[in-house]
């Protein structure tokens, strides 16, 4: 698949639900559904083979609904069509973080001077409390 994803690509594969959302509105608050629920069923789209479906599932499990489909939700904004625009570049954003392929972590060594210094400062810790010992 070819980076950047245009949200024309997905729209066969998005469904939209709206319902009424809490928070700024005004006098629309109770009147107007301006929540945008999206609804992106990236098993049936064309786009991604399935090792790409594969990753999607496995990054994105905990926005994945019982259908298999990954949900995204807003109501900040005052409109249906801000929030829908809002969706559209959530999604967008969280397919391709999702599909970004992670470098392998470098296990790395302490350097031999640190771990001396590390050493050093436990003995003067040690010598400083059996100093401080009152015998007896």
């Amino acid at each position: 698949m070819l980076f950047p994803i245009d949200i024309e690509d997905l729209k066969p594969c998005i469904q939209y639900n709206t319902s009424r959302s809490g928070g700024s509105g005004g006098q629309n608050v109770n009147k107007v559904a301006t929540k945008v629920e999206l609804l992106f069923d990236f098993e049936k789209c064309p786009l991604f083979d399935d090792q790409q479906k594969l990753r999607l599932y496995q990054n994105l499990r905990e926005r994945i609904q019982s259908e298999r489909k990954i949900q995204v939700v807003s109501q900040q904004g005052r409109t249906q069509l801000t929030n829908k625009k809002i969706v559209q570049r959530k999604l967008i954003s969280l397919i391709v973080s999702a599909l970004k392929i992670q470098k392998e972590r470098k296990p790395t060594k302490r350097s031999r001077a640190s771990v001396e210094k590390r050493l050093e400062n436990k003995r003067r810790k040690s010598l400083l409390k059996i100093n401080r010992r009152i015998e007896e």
